[in-house]
This record gives structure tokens, sequence and C-alpha cells, in this order.
């Protein structure tokens, strides 16, 4: 499947104990070092988001006040 330019899908499998492995390339792009901190979204009708800690301020924003003028 191809994504659009600068998008990205991985496949990861949940653990028994609800953990999973971010995969190289995304650690990578976003800097993910051992230690760092990142924010997990949770939306019962779209799903779940991941984000670096660094990043999560703008996009939280944009998420709650997309919501908003969804409701």
């Amino acid at each position: 499947m191809e994504f659009p330019n600068g998008k990205y899908a991985w496949m990861v499998k949940v653990g028994e104990k609800g953990q999973f492995v971010i995969p190289k390339e995304a650690r990578e792009m976003f800097d993910l070092q051992p230690g760092n901190e990142i924010l997990v979204l949770g939306d019962v009708k779209k799903g779940i988001a991941i984000m670096p800690k660094k990043m999560q301020q703008e996009y939280i924003a944009k998420i709650f006040s997309e919501l908003e003028s969804e409701e």
C-alpha cells in the first residue's frame, strides 16, 4: 500500500502485557531514544494516536479544536 508523501503506517504486535515495539524506522524518524516519553491519545470512535512528547502541545490543541467543530 502506498501512502501520501510524508505519511507512514507500521504494523506492530501487542504483547501479553500490552506492550509493543515502535519500529526502528519510526524511532529514527521521530528521534525517539530510550527513556523518552511519548503521548498516547485515545478516541473510542477514531482509535489511538501516539506521538513524541515534544510534539504534544501543538497536536493536542489541533485535535481538540477539530473534535469541537465536529460536535
